[in-house]
């Protein structure tokens, strides 16, 4: 995404949101401290809704009703020590034919 390759990515954990600025500025949200929809709200984070950039929230699932409808779900399951599986879905068009783009990459 043309983030610099200098600078160090890490769990917004305690910040709630790291930007980074490339190509498009990715908003890395973790909202797993956030109690209810409204500390969220109250944040003012929905803000990054948008369209000024892509936003990657980390427990997004708690509050679905917020999240925009144009939005691609990942969820991580952890099958193993060193093993993960990633299950992506999304309803919206826009969502289903960058997951249908990425089902042909797969079979080649």
């Amino acid at each position: 995404m043309g983030v610099s390759p200098h600078e160090v990515v890490t769990s917004p954990s305690f910040a709630l949101m790291n930007a980074y600025e490339g190509l498009c500025t990715l908003f890395h949200m973790d909202v797993y401290r956030l109690e209810t929809q409204g500390d969220f709200l109250a944040t003012g984070l929905d803000e990054c809704f948008d369209g000024r950039g892509i936003v990657v929230m980390e427990w997004g699932d708690k509050w679905p009703e917020i999240l925009p409808a144009c939005r691609l779900n990942v969820v991580f399951s952890i099958l193993g020590e060193q093993s993960r599986e990633l299950r992506m879905t999304g309803e919206h068009p826009r969502m289903i034919e960058i997951l249908a783009g990425l089902g042909s990459q797969a079979l080649e």
